[in-house]
């Protein structure tokens, strides 16, 4: 993907990959591994620099299927 106003701040390329972390937040989310916290992720497709981003987060019924399901 390519977008005129984004560059890598390491090598200046001009091409990036669009994706998506989630990971868990307080001791009670860890112990239940409910992953609550949503981040999108920018990576430069020459140097693999990677950029995240604070989403919103996870609705209550992605995290109760999320519990069921691990």
């Amino acid at each position: 993907m390519q977008h005129e106003k984004w560059s890598c701040p390491k090598c200046d390329e001009k091409n990036y990959e669009l994706g998506e972390i989630r990971v868990t937040g307080s001791f009670w989310s860890r112990i239940f591994n409910i992953q609550n916290k949503k981040y999108s992720a920018v990576s430069c497709e020459k140097c693999s620099y990677t950029e995240f981003y604070k989403s919103q987060s996870s609705s209550t019924m992605v995290n109760v299927f999320d519990f069921f399901t691990t």
